[in-house]
């Protein structure tokens, strides 16, 4: 319960450092005196748009200071002003004793005690810049504090259903074939800011939104290699960091445990949720990056580092422990997509149940084990070869390219190379490779001329899908396939020269 208490004198000690306000949505001081109902009017202080206050609090105290939490709306009619005090420094202490506590405005009720606001008090609030409000006889200041609760509960609502939003929209990205962009995309419009991945050794390996000053950039890679693992002296790393340079607001997540990965954002304004949105980006960052199957890593490596040495295909496949039969899958993404960056990759790799993935310009590759059958992934183009034992990995790796061909000639989501005998198993294996070698070598120094002619055959002779299935004009497929008839010196359009010519471009 609040007692008598008088004035500091100037001997008093320093006042303590200003309270962290209480954890309630901030309202807009603009707000409250939008507020019809309650008729109050700022005659004192600045009139920023970005003053906010916490609550309401009503006392007749001559110095509030000890009863102040910080982030408060005071309301008082002036009970404890003496008669004397226009004449004296008690306004100007009153004042700067709640501009100390970390007072947010003061509003001042007019009757039954004084008909007008002191003059004095208008020229403290001024000078100490507190925005004073008068309240009118009509408003009691049960019916402020009700105003300011209402709009808390206002915010509270809007700042739920904002987190809620931004959560559905950063999932959606997270499945999305270029997951890492399109979350730091969706990430950067949250917050009307920026923001950026940084790799273990403190690389930026992606960026979104828009770019702030050079300062604040330097400061927020900083702030990443403050919770880095290892970035600190003399102890474990923070899991968040946050600074303001400049003006902007900066954070920082480290993503996961140890991985390495840090999360930065920078906004011109700190909103309420923007830190529950970083935090569910963060999350899902972490998944991201998060190596797949990470306890099989040593032995991938060590698969890696045989075949270097030497070693056969079938030799290393028991360390990655997929059995005996593998199938591999070559992914684009559908449609006009980006090119998949390695964190897209990683991710389908996922999906199809592998870690043994291969990021190329444009293509992704698998190695699944043959007792998983691989399914259409949303967002994604696949061309699935036939399960083979490890030393027809290569086989297998041409028979998915060609899959994928079709499938995007095609616009499938996942072709599968066919598996039933075919003419080609009556002829030895060695006899059909040289067969092919001597009628494909007019054209088997130029690459490109032996795709589009295999991808045209495969196609039936159609120009317009050959063309999307290469990426490429049909006039550019019209050229090749000449190039290729006139270097061969075939009749392309004789059945028997397409089937030959087929059989030897599957072969060679």
């Amino acid at each position: 319960m609040e007692g008598t208490s008088t004035m500091p004198d100037a001997s008093a000690p320093p006042v303590p450092p200003i309270p962290p306000v209480p954890p309630t949505p901030p309202v807009p001081l603009s707000a409250l005196l939008a507020r019809e109902d309650l008729g109050l009017h700022q005659i004192a202080g600045p009139s920023d748009p970005d003053t906010v206050i916490h609550w309401a609090h009503t006392s007749e105290m001559a110095d509030p200071y000890p009863y102040l939490l910080g982030g408060e709306l005071l309301l008082t009619a002036g009970v404890h002003i003496p008669e004397a005090a226009g004449s004296g420094t008690y306004f100007d202490d009153y004042v700067a004793r709640i501009v100390a506590a970390g007072g947010t405005a003061l509003g001042f009720g007019l009757a039954p005690v004084h008909d007008t606001v002191p003059r004095a008090l208008v020229a403290a609030c001024d000078t100490y810049g507190l925005p004073l409000l008068e309240v009118p006889p009509r408003t009691t200041f049960s019916g402020v504090a009700r105003a300011v609760w209402q709009l808390m509960a206002q915010a509270r609502h809007t700042e739920l259903r904002r987190v809620t939003e931004a959560q559905q929209s950063l999932a959606a990205a997270a499945a999305r074939p270029d997951p890492v962009p399109a979350v730091l995309r969706q990430l950067a419009r949250r917050v009307g800011g920026c923001a950026v991945l940084y790799g273990p050794e403190g690389a930026e390996l992606a960026r979104a939104g828009r770019v702030v000053g050079e300062s604040a950039v330097a400061a927020l890679a900083e702030l990443a290699r403050v919770v880095r693992p290892g970035g600190t002296q003399g102890g474990p790393s923070p899991s968040s960091a946050t600074d303001t340079v400049g003006g902007t607001h900066l954070a920082a997540y480290a993503l996961g445990a140890g991985q390495g990965f840090v999360l930065g954002v920078g906004a011109p304004r700190r909103e309420p949720g923007d830190h529950t949105i970083a935090s569910v980006a963060a999350v899902l960052l972490s998944l991201l990056t998060g190596e797949h199957q990470s306890g099989s890593g040593a032995a991938r490596s060590a698969a890696l580092v045989r075949l270097l040495l030497g070693a056969s295909p079938e030799g290393v496949a028991p360390l990655l422990g997929g059995g005996e039969r593998w199938i591999v899958v070559h992914a684009r993404p559908a449609g006009d997509g980006p090119a998949p960056d390695a964190v897209a990759a990683s991710a389908l790799g996922a999906a199809l149940g592998s870690a043994l993935v291969d990021t190329g310009r444009d293509v992704v590759r698998v190695l699944v084990p043959g007792d998983r059958e691989p399914a259409a992934q949303a967002g994604w183009t696949c061309g699935v070869s036939a399960p083979v034992g490890p030393h027809e990995w290569a086989a297998a790796d041409a028979q998915a390219a060609r899959a994928l061909a079709r499938a995007r000639a095609t616009r499938t989501a996942l072709v599968r190379h066919g598996e039933r005998p075919a003419l080609a198993d009556l002829v030895p294996a060695s006899d059909a490779e040289a067969h092919a070698r001597a009628l494909l070598a007019p054209i088997a120094a130029n690459p490109a001329l032996t795709e589009t002619l295999r991808t045209w055959l495969s196609l039936h002779g159609s120009w317009d899908r050959t063309a999307v299935a290469l990426s490429v004009h049909r006039n550019t497929v019209r050229q090749r396939v000449a190039r290729c008839s006139a270097l061969l010196g075939a009749d392309l359009d004789d059945p028997d020269v397409r089937m030959e010519l087929w059989f030897a471009l599957r072969e060679g």
